[in-house]
């Protein structure tokens, strides 16, 4: 019997034994996964999202960069010695002297432009009165060249006497709006003429005028 009861405690203590091992293994592998997880966690790489910076924004922080630097001059100027006032004078004087060459410059361009392409549509118009006179089978109509010549038609500058003359000629073939509008204009210059008997330019306009009144009406 005691024998039996010796062998039946040793059985119990290898089991109790046997579940302690298990308990700790479990422990230290619940411990070592816990461990690798933080690993993972502290080594994963810090997403940054993705920021696009416009045209726009570049633009707007330069402008604020620049008004930043100019307030930091002004506030500073009050600190600067007579001497480096006046050389700071000077420097502002200079660079509004160059801003002032380069927009007399851009407008001059602009200037010389505008002189350059300014005879084009008259010779264009007058070109395109003889092509009808001289050349009527090359002739095609231009309601651009039309405009133009019925719009100048009194003026002796823009239209010359040799011009009229076959200008004259032209309208016998107005009708509508235009045969209209160019006879009530007519009609107002030979009123203005009324009024300034010695006026030259205002006389030969009318003379003009009273031309195409007896035209087209």
């Amino acid at each position: 019997m005691a024998k039996d009861k010796s062998l039946t405690n040793l059985a119990k203590r290898k089991k109790l034994s046997s579940d302690v091992t298990v308990d700790v293994e479990e422990t230290m592998e619940t411990k070592v996964k816990k461990k690798k997880k933080k690993m993972e966690v502290e080594e994963a790489p810090v997403q940054i999202p993705d920021v696009k910076i416009t045209t726009s924004d570049r633009k707007q922080k330069k402008t604020q960069k620049k008004k930043q630097t100019e307030t930091h001059e002004l506030e500073g100027e009050e600190d600067l010695s007579p001497e480096e006032k006046r050389v700071l004078e000077r420097k502002m004087k200079k660079i509004l002297k160059k801003e002032e060459k380069k927009k007399l410059k851009t407008e001059g361009e602009t200037i010389e432009k505008a002189e350059a392409s300014g005879p084009i549509a008259p010779q264009q118009a007058l070109d395109y009165l003889t092509c009808w006179a001289e050349n009527r089978t090359e002739w095609k109509f231009q309601k651009t060249r039309q405009t133009w010549l019925l719009q100048h038609m009194f003026d002796f500058v823009q239209v010359p006497d040799e011009k009229f003359s076959v200008l004259l000629q032209y309208l016998e073939g107005l009708r509508g709006g235009s045969k209209d509008t160019t006879v009530q204009k007519a009609l107002v210059l030979v009123e203005e003429s009324g009024q300034a008997p010695e006026d030259s330019d205002v006389q030969q306009r009318a003379h003009r005028a009273r031309e195409v009144i007896q035209l087209l009406s």
